[in-house]
């Protein structure tokens, strides 16, 4: 415990410093600048930092350090440290900066407790009191900021890079890569499932909500830290294999029970309005599972209420009590506990680091029990 909250202190401070170079470049730009690097602060100041966790434990599993953890200290050993506190900090802001793309796709008003992005700089155009489309300034302003936060994550991940040999970096950048064309690509079909479903054979709509937590959250909340931290050490091929068959039905429970905080989750905890999904129209493996159930009445009024942004809070009750009474939160609650079974199996056959095995099965207990 005490190793992981070092590492998130020191994310935390590699993070702080990425933001002070930028804020210097951007200010010299233009003053009018400054809330690009505020909102990116106040953004990357929360979160529970599980993609940088998740990739120093895929490190550690490998390289198998033990003792006082300090990245600064001299010597080879002390340089790959080094490293993997910067390049988990890129996967940090790369998060970031998904987050504020997410929420002007998915209309959200929150983040984290604070108005989303998109919303923060509709906020600033009514104040200043400028001319034009308030709505559409936001959105535009947001979009640039998630790509200055691109750039920026590419940035810190390129200096995490330089401080490996040339042929593992080149490895470890092309599973960087992977990462980032896989959620953009399950970002696009999260995307494509809210308005395509009615034209979708009903038997697809299940295996098309599982394929969207694979690719949109799964591999990437998961699945590739630990393989980018594990590749950063040099893990062999039955490692990677193990940590791969560890992280991706990890990374599903942790998406499932996402879709369960979604409609159910308390806001004063979870930082974003309660049915929020429901209110966005997310076609989750939780709505498929109701659908399948539910007789045609039910599942008619499911299909006319959700995606309506405009949902009173005894129509959110409704909807949760409908989902409820389907079966589909029990069957998504035993999916996450045979998700968790099988990566705890895998990871217990996989040859890692001791001490770090015992630090990921209580992360996997972490993410699938979380409250938000």
């Amino acid at each position: 415990m005490a190793e992981s909250t070092r590492l998130v202190d020191l994310v935390s401070a590699r993070v702080g410093r990425a933001l002070d170079e930028q804020r210097d470049r951007l200010l010299a730009i233009s003053p009018d600048l400054a809330p690009f690097d505020q909102y990116a602060r106040d953004l990357l100041s929360g979160g529970k930092r599980f993609r940088a966790l998740f990739c120093y434990w895929g490190w550690q599993s490998v390289a198998g350090r033990s003792g006082s953890f300090d990245p600064l200290a001299e010597g080879s050993r002390q340089t790959t440290a080094e490293a993997i506190v910067t390049v988990a900090a890129a996967l940090e802001i790369f998060h970031a900066a998904a987050l504020v793309h997410d929420d002007i796709m998915d209309r959200s008003d929150t983040r984290r407790g604070r108005p989303a992005a998109h919303r923060r700089f509709e906020s600033l155009h009514d104040e200043s009191g400028w001319v034009g489309d308030r709505g559409l300034y936001g959105t535009n302003s947001a979009l640039l900021l998630g790509d200055v936060l691109l750039s920026l994550s590419d940035a810190v991940f390129d200096e995490g890079l330089a401080l490996l040999d040339p042929a593992r970096a080149r490895i470890v950048r092309q599973e960087f890569h992977t990462m980032r064309l896989d959620v953009t690509a399950g970002q696009y079909l999260d995307v494509h499932e809210e308005t395509a479903w009615p034209s979708i054979d009903e038997s697809e709509h299940l295996v098309r909500a599982q394929r969207v937590i694979v690719f949109k959250s799964a591999k990437y909340s998961i699945e590739a830290p630990l393989v980018i931290g594990a590749l950063v050490a040099g893990a062999s091929e039955a490692q990677l294999d193990g940590l791969r068959s560890f992280g991706l039905p990890l990374g599903v429970a942790y998406q499932l029970r996402d879709d369960v905080l979604g409609v159910f989750g308390d806001p004063g905890v979870t930082g974003k309005p309660a049915g929020d999904d429901l209110r966005e129209g997310k076609r989750t493996v939780l709505i498929a599972s109701a659908r399948k159930s539910l007789a045609p009445g039910p599942r008619q009024l499911l299909d006319e209420l959700l995606g309506d942004p405009d949902l009173d809070e005894e129509q959110v009750q409704m909807l949760r009590a409908t989902l409820t009474e389907s079966g589909a939160v029990a069957a998504v609650e035993r999916s996450i506990d045979r998700h968790v079974h099988r990566a705890k199996a895998a990871l217990e056959a996989t040859p890692l680091s001791p001490s770090a095995r015992n630090q990921l099965l209580s992360l996997a207990d972490t993410v699938s029990r979380r409250v938000a």
